[in-house]
């Protein structure tokens, strides 16, 4: 099994915490890429198995699939134990729903923010940063009486860690008064299969220059 990954993925990130939370021989490849060019040229796999030209992509023998998401669900079909997806119908609905508002909700404000530049005198950012901090202020709501975002660690947790990271990059970090949006931070942190990822994404960061977050 090989997943193909990238040095500034979001969704590649995700892919690789969880091949390591699962605890799968799996070769991780990062495939060339640059602040300035990003993935140009696109590595020939990449190209070859997704027409959107984009990381993660998966293989595995004659399975040759893309997206982090589809990826969740292929590696928790092959491999069901550690379970990443709740047991119970409705917990992994819910997990499910999270893991998808965080890419498809929560994550856009980034690609915003990456569009401007972070530019705090444009309207585009003052939004995209408010809705930052609604989402922020929503999470640490549903972390109140639970640990992780599902009740059980979950893909959903993998997901929104990654987004939370860029999205800190670009200057929404969450409000350190969120407490228990804090201390999971903290718990996610202190995942083995979570914090090597995290930090790689930082120090490519810090290698080109730039100021990684504090996560």
């Amino acid at each position: 099994m090989k997943l193909l990954s990238g040095p500034l993925s979001m969704y590649g990130a995700k892919a690789q915490i969880a091949v390591a939370e699962k605890g799968i021989a799996c070769e991780v490849e990062m495939v060339p890429f640059t602040l300035k060019d990003r993935y140009s040229p696109t590595h020939s796999d990449v190209a070859r198995i997704n027409p959107k030209r984009q990381v993660p992509v998966l293989l595995d023998g004659t399975v040759e699939i893309f997206d982090s998401t589809q990826i969740f669900e292929y590696l928790e079909d092959k491999f069901p134990t550690p379970a990443l997806w709740p047991a119970d119908i409705e917990a992994r609905a819910h997990a499910r729903l999270m893991e998808l508002k965080s890419d498809e909700v929560f994550f856009p404000s980034f690609v915003v923010l990456l569009q401007t530049l972070g530019d705090p005198q444009k309207p585009e950012t003052r939004s995209a940063l408010a809705k930052i901090a609604d989402y922020h202020l929503e999470m640490d709501g549903v972390l109140v009486h639970r640990d992780y975002i599902a009740g059980s660690y979950t893909y959903a947790d993998i997901a929104f860690i990654c987004a939370s990271f860029f999205t800190s990059f670009m200057g929404g970090a969450p409000d350190p008064e969120l407490r228990h949006l804090a201390a999971w931070r903290k718990r996610m942190m202190a995942r083995p299969a979570v914090a090597p990822v995290i930090h790689a994404l930082a120090g490519y960061l810090r290698g080109n220059g730039l100021t990684a977050p504090a996560i």
